[in-house]
């Protein structure tokens, strides 16, 4: 009896099991997931570009290293048809030619058709007087004198700004055509005189004359010139005069167009190889 009513008394225990949901595994599918879209989207896009021909590729290339100015010219872009606008050039190292005189006559002969070109143009035609085409001990240069003896007007670029004019385009669209053709190094040059720029407080003519110097070489580079045919570009500022007497002459505005002699490269690369080897 007594064992019978020990087992009465004692505490009925219920243990309830509750069911358990699995745990959330946060959002790293998602990025496991974008990850694989993103390999897709490139392994699609190299097929594609693997099939292109190689004027497109070198568009292509050359957006991405200048998606800035490569999509302007006369407010088109890279994709809108025709021909890719930069041809393919490769410097190759080679012995100097030994012809000096000829490559100079051909230089000055591209001058030569250069002026013509401009002259008989009834688009630029009126701009022949500030363009000076003349051969000088670095090759061939062509000057764009950006104001006239009598005036401060800017020809070729909007008023303290690397902007180009339309015409200014046509012209150096016309130049790039011609320049184009011929194997030489060029070097493009930007100079102002010596006023100071007053627009900003962060902007000198240091960067003005190196922008109007790479807005030249943008446009050139797509209307004609070769991939890599530019050897430098460079902004001057007021350190090299047109007309040092008078340093705040409007004419010091200018952007010039270098195209290298042969035997003026060798020299440069030369004393280049020089410095190298002396570090």
């Amino acid at each position: 009896m007594a064992e019978e009513e020990k087992k009465e008394l004692a505490p009925i225990i219920i243990i309830k099991k509750k069911g358990h949901h699995a745990g959330h595994h946060g959002g790293a599918w998602k990025v496991a997931y974008a990850d694989f879209v993103t390999a897709m989207m490139a392994f699609f896009l190299v097929m594609w570009l693997v099939n292109q021909s190689p004027a497109v590729k070198q568009g292509i290339g050359g957006y991405f290293r200048d998606p800035v100015g490569f999509n302007k010219k006369a407010g088109q872009g890279m994709f809108e048809g025709g021909a890719s606008p930069v041809k393919s050039f490769k410097y190759e190292k080679k012995e100097p030619s030994k012809d000096f005189e000829g490559e100079k006559q051909k230089l000055a002969d591209a001058g030569e058709k250069i002026r013509d070109m401009i002259n008989k143009s009834p688009d630029i035609e009126k701009l022949k007087d500030f363009v000076e085409i003349e051969m000088v001990p670095e090759g061939l240069r062509i000057q764009l004198i950006d104001a006239s003896a009598t005036s401060d007007s800017s020809i070729f670029f909007a008023l303290g700004s690397a902007k180009l004019k339309p015409r200014t385009s046509l012209l150096l669209s016309s130049i790039a055509s011609e320049l184009g053709n011929l194997p030489n190094h060029i070097i493009v040059e930007g100079h102002t005189d010596s006023r100071p720029f007053t627009g900003r407080i962060d902007y000198s003519n240091w960067e003005l004359s190196s922008d109007r110097a790479n807005s030249a070489r943008r446009l050139m580079e797509f209307s004609g010139l070769h991939l890599g045919q530019i050897f430098e570009v460079r902004g001057n500022a007021d350190t090299q005069l047109r007309f040092a007497s008078t340093p705040d002459d409007p004419r010091n505005r200018r952007v010039a167009i270098i195209v290298l002699s042969e035997e003026y490269e060798n020299q440069i690369r030369n004393i280049g190889l020089t410095e190298t080897a002396q570090k």
